[in-house]
């Protein structure tokens, strides 16, 4: 089950809305749904939660890129909604990196001559050189959710100057919006919307 909701702050404090994420596909669409939220291009939380699994923030400040925090970035990983959080950036990987490898499977898979070459030889013959050419199997891997890596990643200092320290927030396991909205003092209007 998820929970997604969105704090805005203004000059009398924070709004709290609980938020439909239906629409949302990318991290563009999430940023510009917490843009359209925000009073005077102040700060905007959006948090979402897969009960007892991950938890992400992301802080949008007026027209500045998105600073982001996920709780374990494998569980979220096999999370559609994760899935929106975990960046080719922020996993540090090259943009469109996961479309060039799947590019060159096909290209491997097409071509089945290559395999017969001495020089690359073939990982399922005696003497092949498994070292020379990437297996199917290597470039699967960066397919694979568990190659993401497991526990927090992104910027933990993201709440930092709201009241809640980088270490505060990386031990924050489950029930961690109650934690939050205590420590920005939107305990009360987060209320409203649970």
């Amino acid at each position: 089950m998820y929970f997604a909701a969105l704090l805005a702050r203004t000059e009398d404090g924070w709004e709290a809305s609980d938020t439909e994420l239906d629409d949302v596909e990318a991290l563009s669409d999430l940023t510009d749904l917490a843009r359209d939220a925000s009073v005077d291009e102040d700060t905007v939380l959006v948090y979402i939660e897969q009960e007892d699994a991950w938890f992400g923030v992301v802080r949008v400040d007026g027209e500045e890129d998105p600073r982001i925090y996920v709780s374990d970035a494998a569980a979220a990983a096999r999370s559609s909604y994760g899935e929106i959080l975990l960046t080719d950036e922020l996993l540090g990987r090259e943009p469109g990196a996961e479309d060039e490898i799947a590019a060159l499977e096909e290209l491997v898979g097409l071509d089945g001559d290559e395999d017969d070459d001495p020089e690359f030889g073939r990982e399922d013959e005696p003497g092949g050189d498994d070292a020379a050419a990437p297996s199917a199997g290597a470039a699967d891997a960066d397919h694979d959710p568990d190659a993401v890596p497991a526990g927090p990643i992104g910027d933990a200092s993201i709440l930092a100057d709201l009241g809640l320290s980088e270490r505060a927030l990386l031990t924050l396991r489950t029930d961690a919006l109650a934690e939050i909205a205590d420590a920005l003092g939107a305990d009360e209007v987060l209320e409203s919307v649970r």
